[in-house]
């Protein structure tokens, strides 16, 4: 590694690290002015929402590397841009193509650290976070009708009135229909837990629906086998988006194994796929603005326009994702087109000035 290659990989590094670690002081403080609203709702006091604040730091992070990284590369470029830095830089033979390559180590870097956050650490933190406000605040899991969550499951349908924070259940009814799609069991269960591939159940009530009488029964205990499993109920604790790359290829092949639509999960999926080469995206997209109009703007203006641009992207990103599930179009394009764009116009201009 060169003693340029060195100096540039440093100063890059550093200014991201700033501007990110700025940008999850500035989230960590909404968060805390949020959740101090609900200060004491049960048992949710000071501790718990500095314990929650803290859990949710991943989550920001993992969202905010690929923007701190454009704005910190702005700023970089703008800096060695008015101190002539890039132009002593190229009179010396090196090339905008060359000083894009030789940032490979800073931008593969922030890749993996994408990655390694978005996929081993976000999703339990966030899970640990919303358990904690859940469990502190005396409440259930959000739910999507007043009657709870319906689940199929095969042949059956599964309302669950209320999920725990530890993913077990209360109140489950389960409606079972034959081949020919008439009711034939109802069970009703006071509580549910997962032990050993399958779910215990207890206080449960049968009711046997026959072609000419109907039947109820009482027992305490019985098993409950189910495709549902307690990393589902990531589903209902935490956005698609902050789970990981796992659960959610888990819980998408759930949903088609019961002919239900998936579309907004995989496109999630493929979000989780490709964001962690966003930071490189951005590294490329932000290098050719060090080449336009050298000795005008300076660093600021161009962070301020790296702050612009990333505003941009993320309000580009968030309305194609809407479109495309709107639109039903493939999921892949849905989560590729705003990286893509970016990607593009980078090295357009990158080529363009290198022709200068």
């Amino acid at each position: 590694m060169s003693q340029i290659t060195k100096y540039l990989n440093k100063e890059f590094f550093i200014s991201i690290a700033m501007i990110m670690l700025g940008l999850i002081a500035l989230f960590s403080f909404f968060d805390f002015i949020q959740e101090i609203n609900d200060l004491g709702k049960g048992g949710y006091g000071l501790f718990q929402i500095f314990n929650y604040v803290l859990l949710s730091v991943p989550g920001h992070l993992y969202e905010i590397i690929p923007l701190a990284v454009l704005i910190g590369a702005m700023y970089t470029v703008g800096e060695l841009s008015q101190n002539s830095e890039f132009t002593v830089m190229r009179s010396s033979g090196l090339s905008i193509r060359k000083i894009a390559i030789s940032l490979i180590y800073v931008g593969l870097f922030f890749c993996f650290l994408t990655f390694f956050i978005g996929d081993l650490i976000s999703p339990n933190s966030e899970k640990n976070a919303q358990r904690l406000k859940i469990s502190s605040t005396d409440s259930v899991v959000s739910q999507e009708f007043k009657s709870g969550f319906w689940i199929k499951d095969g042949k059956s349908f599964v309302n669950i009135e209320n999920v725990l924070p530890d993913s077990s259940l209360e109140d489950i009814h389960i409606y079972e229909f034959d081949k020919d799609f008439k009711l034939r069991t109802i069970v009703n269960a006071k509580e549910g837990n997962f032990e050993d591939g399958q779910w215990k159940l207890n206080n449960i009530s049968l009711t046997f629906l026959g072609e000419e009488k109907v039947t109820s029964t009482n027992i305490k205990k019985g098993n409950w086998k189910s495709l549902i499993r307690p990393e589902m109920m990531n589903a209902l604790i935490i956005s698609p988006e902050k789970m990981s790359t796992i659960n959610l290829a888990k819980f998408i092949n759930y949903l088609k194994l019961n002919n239900q639509k998936v579309t907004r999960y995989e496109i999630a999926l493929w979000e989780k796929l490709i964001h962690p080469i966003m930071p490189l995206v951005m590294l490329i997209f932000a290098i050719p603005f060090g080449f336009l109009q050298e000795r005008s703007g300076g660093k600021y203006l161009k962070m301020f326009l790296g702050i612009v641009i990333g505003i941009s992207y993320q309000i580009l990103n968030t309305m194609i994702r809407h479109i495309g599930l709107l639109n039903d179009w493939q999921p892949f394009m849905s989560s590729l087109i705003p990286t893509l764009i970016f990607l593009s116009i980078g090295l357009y201009l990158i080529f363009k000035i290198e022709r200068l």
